[in-house]
């Protein structure tokens, strides 16, 4: 018999993992939008992968890249982990620079939320801008 040969429509696929709970196995779930050609509207169509992470370094929640194998490593297993994109729980804030879940604080924040007037214009004066500069750019 010849070697089990794997076809695999996408080499490259981007999904989320929902499931870790097999050695070295990560389940992972992809979401794509499909066109109804009668309705003319999308809708969710989403399958489960089954992906080899040697190191078991995903979690759950994590987004994940899924790079296609060239020859299956078991009955399920096609694709391997090439790289964790968005790993969950590393969160930080784009303004304050703090540690985020959901919408609390994992960190306490040392300064105030709502920033005052002196300390804006002790900014400004800093980045030395005026009004006058901004005005003829």
């Amino acid at each position: 018999m010849s070697a089990k040969q794997a076809y695999v429509h996408a080499q490259w696929i981007i999904g989320r993992v929902i499931g870790t709970k097999m050695r070295k196995t990560a389940k992972v779930r992809v979401t794509r939008l499909v066109l109804d050609p009668y309705l003319l509207k999308y809708y969710n169509k989403r399958k489960t992968y089954f992906a080899h992470d040697a190191l078991e370094q995903c979690t759950v929640g994590d987004v994940v890249l899924l790079k296609a194998l060239p020859e299956r490593r078991s009955k399920h297993v096609k694709h391997e982990l090439a790289e964790i994109v968005y790993k969950v729980g590393n969160v930080i804030d784009p303004l304050t620079g703090k540690k985020v879940a959901g919408s609390k604080f994992l960190e306490p924040l040392t300064e105030s939320a709502e920033p005052t007037e002196e300390s804006l214009t002790e900014k400004i004066k800093e980045l030395n801008i005026s009004a006058s500069s901004s005005a003829r750019s």
